[in-house]
């Protein structure tokens, strides 16, 4: 659910105010970079892309920073109303056909607060944008998946309840972990390879982003999310 278009009101107000309180939002020593913009956007050197995205209607400000690609985070004030506002997320473009690849992994490990509403997720998607996969390693307040349940699997290294549905423009699997995560590392592969021969869902989709990042529901009074390490691998 993270690709969006960037389409609608650019949320000037809110990143005025954002602006204004940047710097708390910000850690303790100043960033390499930060954004209020509401599709602020920083290309790393080792190839991945950070991106605000503050995409969903009702958004309140937000502001990312980053030191690297594997440190960086969001401090978001969304009001409490129902509604994803933003997808603040870590990107790598794998860009090759699923049987072509040997491995695909993650590790990450984050902080994140005990109030709001959000999930922290991984959003994979094929080049076309036909098909997105999302793997929620951990979930706070009034949010769900699309679709619905089809049982539990042990894949990658974790167990996940697995969704499956769509969001109008394209199919969405759901992967969401049965217990709360705040570090570990994923063996994305067999999640798409169990995704195509075990249930038949795709077929040979090239696999293109790989994006990891917290889908932000509310977070009223201002709340902060950190990566504190992060990084994807394939071949």
């Amino acid at each position: 659910m993270a690709r969006r278009t960037l389409t609608g009101l650019l949320l000037a107000p809110a990143a005025a105010f954002a602006a204004l309180v940047g710097f708390a939002a910000a850690p303790a020593q100043a960033a390499v970079w930060t954004s209020s913009d509401q599709w602020g956007t920083y290309n790393t050197s080792d190839g991945y892309t950070l991106y605000n995205n503050i995409w969903g209607s009702g958004a309140g400000s937000q502001t990312i920073w980053a030191n690297s690609s594997s440190n960086w985070g969001v401090w978001a004030n969304h009001p409490n109303t129902g509604g994803i506002k933003s997808y603040p997320n870590a990107k790598k473009v794998i860009g090759k056909p699923l049987n072509s690849l040997s491995s695909l992994r993650s590790s990450y490990n984050v902080t994140v607060p005990s109030a709001g509403a959000y999930n922290t997720s991984y959003d994979i998607w094929d080049s076309d944008y036909d098909y997105e996969v999302m793997l929620w390693v951990n979930y706070n307040g009034a949010v769900g998946p699309l679709g619905t349940a089809q049982g539990t699997a042990t894949l990658g290294g974790h167990t996940w309840t697995v969704y499956k549905g769509t969001n109008g423009s394209n199919e969405v699997f759901s992967f969401l972990r049965t217990s709360d995560s705040s570090s570990g590392t994923v063996d994305i592969l067999p999640i798409l390879k169990w995704i195509k021969d075990t249930k038949g869902w795709w077929g040979n989709e090239t696999i293109g982003d790989v994006q990891f990042g917290y889908e932000v529901t509310s977070s009223s009074g201002g709340l902060n999310f950190t990566t504190n390490s992060f990084s994807v691998s394939g071949s």
